[in-house]
């Protein structure tokens, strides 16, 4: 077991089919704190509730054993496959086969769902004819459709929707991968058997409604727009929504397995405290501003609301109201933020919380899987829900402004930091944000420009994809980190040599391009 931050532990496996069965294992232990369970490729990521609890579940973890390959599978499960995929020859090639003995082999045997990533009902199959193992493409594709039917390595999977990717594509399926009205929404899932089947013409399938279908474009709850999203007692128009406003509450854990990372607020801290302020309930949803600019109107009722995060001015009516303390919108008065001096995101909460239609038991926006609301647009008009039987007991909360310079982000060693040649070159570099940065990761680069120090021990050493968390910081091969936020993958194929605190991984969901980063390591927490 290896420590992967303050929240998670990384379990090695000796290959694949222990992989699923250790997770199967972890699962049915029924761990109070574990808050996710995430197969890779020869590794298992436990996620744990809260820091506390990392030390009980290490040990409880310690006495499981995988569960024996006879008590894996699940059901079966065929996929038709017109094998008409324009990396067919090349396979052929690069196996010494004909084409014809390509698709003999990927449907003579079955596929078994070692584990899940990449894209929401996306799965990783293993257990294939091993002549299949191929290389990914030198170029991968910036689109592969909807449907396609591939293989990497030693493995083979479909792609839920149309987004980049580098496997060698044999063919396609319309088969219903993933469906928001299924329960669970992911029709392959870890333990379960898969069988490609060869046909000549696809069948039809029962078309499952825009943007729910495993063959369309981002899954989007129902907009918030034209009045849908209302709650109790009318709503708030959306004069301007800046650059990017999302809705976010505390994510949606729990479902890696099938694709589907976390989410929620980038910066929680800012996000809880906007709740505590206005006496909501944690899972109340917020509206998280990137750089200000977001303008808002109460329709017909007087609310309370309150403004935390990034500095910038709040102003109704033109009247300035601060920031990190509640404030009075009245009907038909018009809620204005000014641009961000420092900090990127600020929450707006409205006492009752922002209400929209869930998808996966959570409002939040995960842009990289294009679940859940939209972004807001103008003349969009918000729901409002009723508010909680607590009241406010506090005026304003003395929390600093997030700094405009030098930001210090504390980490701790990765499960992955012997990659590197040497991994203090992490903290002795003098960094900056890339403007490339967003929801899904801040991307770091050496200030002022030139190559970076960082080098891996052994350039061209491959990491099979494993589960990444929250603050975890990614180092490609050249050498320029990413820390991951929010909406990061649900696993991932470069070293983690380091993890952010709970805390800092906070401070980063602030940072602005061109801000200047260092990194500093601190001690894992006993």
């Amino acid at each position: 077991m290896r420590p992967v931050g303050e929240r998670a532990l990384l379990l090695e496996a000796t290959g694949t089919e222990e992989v699923v069965g250790l997770a199967a294992a972890v699962r049915a232990a029924g761990l109070a704190d574990v808050e996710d369970v995430v197969p890779g490729a020869r590794t298992v990521l436990v996620v744990v509730r809260a820091p506390a609890a990392l030390s009980a579940v290490r040990d409880a973890l310690a006495e499981l054993r995988p569960f024996p390959a006879d008590q894996q599978h699940g059901d079966l499960v065929e996929v038709p496959v017109r094998y008409d995929g324009p990396d067919l020859d090349d396979v052929a090639r690069l196996t010494g086969l004909t084409p014809d003995e390509v698709v003999a082999a990927h449907t003579g045997t079955p596929w078994d769902v070692a584990f899940g990533g990449f894209a929401p009902g996306f799965a990783y199959l293993s257990g294939g004819d091993p002549r299949l193992d191929v290389p990914r493409r030198d170029e991968p594709r910036p689109r592969v459709p909807a449907g396609s039917v591939g293989l990497a390595g030693d493995l083979s999977g479909v792609y839920p929707r149309e987004s980049p990717g580098g496997w060698q594509l044999l063919g396609r399926t319309n088969l219903p991968l993933w469906d928001l009205r299924r329960d669970p929404p992911a029709l392959l899932r870890p333990g379960t058997r898969v069988r490609f089947v060869a046909v000549d013409e696809l069948p039809d399938v029962p078309s499952t409604g825009s943007g729910t279908g495993p063959l369309a474009e981002p899954v989007e709850a129902p907009s918030t727009g034209s009045g849908s999203g209302t709650g109790a007692g009318g709503g708030v128009r959306v004069v301007a929504p800046g650059p990017l406003t999302t809705l976010q509450d505390e994510g949606r854990p729990g479902l890696a397995s099938v694709g589907v990372g976390p989410s929620g607020a980038a910066d929680r801290s800012a996000h809880a405290l906007a709740n505590r302020l206005l006496a909501n309930p944690r899972d109340a949803a917020t509206l998280e501003v990137t750089l200000g600019g977001l303008r808002l109107r109460a329709e017909d009722r007087d609310l309370l609301l309150v403004a935390t995060g990034a500095d910038l001015d709040v102003l109704v009516d033109g009247r300035g109201q601060g920031t990190n303390a509640p404030f009075r919108l009245h009907a038909g008065e018009e809620l204005a933020l000014g641009a961000a001096r420092s900090g990127l995101r600020a929450y707006v909460a409205v006492r009752g919380g922002w209400t929209a239609p869930d998808v996966l038991g959570s409002r939040s926006r995960d842009v990289l899987a294009g679940l859940g609301p939209a972004p807001l647009a103008a003349d969009d008009l918000l729901g409002v829900g009723p508010a909680p039987h607590d009241v406010p007991a506090v005026d304003v909360a003395p929390v600093p402004a997030p700094p405009a310079g030098l930001v210090t982000l504390d980490l701790v060693r990765g499960p992955r930091d012997d990659w590197l040649a040497d991994a203090s070159t992490l903290t002795s570099t003098a960094w900056e944000v890339d403007p490339r940065s967003d929801r899904v990761g801040v991307r770091l680069r050496p200030a002022g420009g030139g190559p970076s120090p960082v080098t891996h021990a052994e350039p061209g050493r491959q990491l099979p994809s494993e589960g990444i968390v929250r603050g975890a910081v990614q180092v490609p091969p050249g050498g320029e980190p990413v820390v991951m936020l929010a909406d990061h993958p649900v696993t991932g194929g470069y070293p983690v040599a380091g993890v952010l605190t709970e805390a800092a991984a906070d401070r980063a969901a602030q940072l602005r391009p061109g801000q200047a980063v260092s990194l500093r390591w601190v001690p894992a927490a006993r």
